[in-house]
């Protein structure tokens, strides 16, 4: 246990932070809003295109939330949602007194299953209880199937809730990830592909939306000399430290990604020999994925010792983080009871997925230490 430990993923500084933070110093400004912020939702609205409008917020959860809230979800409501996700994809569903409603992984992409998402929607109707929205993920920076989901929706009159917070980079026929749904939400937790040590934000097609998005954030105050509150609102926006340390990240968003990607061609040619072990790659020329994380499944070998949680300690023992796939939802026991449509497609996944190393700025020595773990437990 001599060697530094290798963390799951880690952020990249670029070198710009400390400009932008200082600056928000010196102006004083460092509370929420501000300069900053407005300055880094309009380098992200640049960079996603598509007439895109960015609220900065203090969490991608925080997103999610409003996205609902502006949908009109209320106590009672149901609302679809992937199951293989991290929980933040799910959890203000139950802010909202709303009922999540899960659906099952196909095995080409991970995400939602087309098929078995429209299963639910017919199913909850003819239940007698139309679902209000549907919480579709890019999971681990994979898009889903856009197509194909966005068709059910629009059959259905659905709106979809893009959880983009993996996904900054990638897209679909050419479109950015986070700019296909009602809305879109990212995250800039300190593990993804740029950070700004926390933080999140909100995508939408107009300005208007941008706007009442801003003004749920900031505790709805009404326009009015003193504090006048006729709905309620939530301390939700970005702080403008934190969206200075996004604006130096901004710089190195694209080296990023070349980097996550170059990670996953790094454990593509350690696994292209060993029959055990799958890495998960896109194979569909109309996705572009940022691989946000790089991820495998272990196929159990008893011969051979072989098995997901072996191969986990074997990481362990050597100082490297590795962690299991997200556990699904509907095997929660928060979400214990909530309905679930499917084949039990996310259940596998879990029980056989490994998340890698996958940070934007490992070193030539951590990789030889990855590799040598590897080899070493194949053997």
């Amino acid at each position: 246990m001599n060697h530094k430990r290798i963390f799951l993923s880690l952020p990249k500084k670029s070198g710009f932070e400390q400009k932008y933070i200082q600056k928000a110093l010196d102006d004083n400004w460092i509370t929420t809003g501000g300069p900053n912020v407005n300055d880094f939702e309009r380098i992200l609205e640049k960079y996603l295109e598509n007439d895109s409008y960015v609220a900065a917020l203090n969490s991608g959860t925080s997103a999610i939330h409003l996205a609902l809230v502006l949908l009109g979800v209320k106590e009672g409501d149901e609302v679809i949602c992937q199951s293989l996700t991290f929980s933040a994809s799910a959890n203000p569903i139950l802010y909202q007194g709303a009922i999540p409603i899960f659906v099952d992984s196909e095995s080409e992409t991970w995400n939602i299953c087309p098929e078995n998402l429209e299963i639910a929607i017919q199913d909850r109707i003819r239940k007698g209880k139309k679902p209000k929205v549907i919480i579709a993920v890019h999971l681990y920076g994979n898009p889903y199937k856009v197509d194909e989901i966005h068709a059910i929706a629009k059959r259905y009159e659905i709106p979809i809730i893009e959880d983009s917070a993996e996904a900054l980079g990638s897209s679909y026929k050419g479109k950015k990830c986070g700019t296909f749904g009602a809305f879109g939400v990212l995250s800039f937790n300190g593990n993804k592909i740029i950070t700004t040590s926390s933080g999140g934000a909100l995508i939408s097609n107009s300005q208007l939306l941008k706007e009442k998005t801003v003004f749920y954030a900031t505790q709805s105050k009404d326009n009015a000399v003193h504090y006048e509150h006729s709905q309620i609102g939530y301390n939700y926006r970005m702080s403008n430290v934190c969206a200075g340390i996004g604006l130096g990240q901004m710089k190195i968003l694209e080296e990023n990604i070349d980097s996550r990607r170059g990670i996953n061609n790094f454990y593509e040619t350690i696994f292209k020999d060993i029959s055990e072990i799958e890495l998960f790659q896109v194979n569909n020329n109309d996705c572009f994925a940022n691989y946000w994380l790089s991820t495998i499944l272990v196929e159990n070998n008893p011969e051979k010792n072989i098995n997901k949680e072996n191969l986990r300690i074997a990481f362990e023992n050597a100082n490297i983080e590795c962690r299991p796939l997200w556990k699904p939802m509907h095997l929660q026991p928060i979400f214990s009871g909530c309905p679930y449509y499917g084949n039990n497609v996310a259940r596998d996944l879990f029980e056989k997925g490994l998340c890698l190393p996958s940070g934007s700025d490992l070193t030539k020595n951590d990789k030889n230490r990855i590799k040598k773990v590897i080899t070493d437990f194949i053997k």
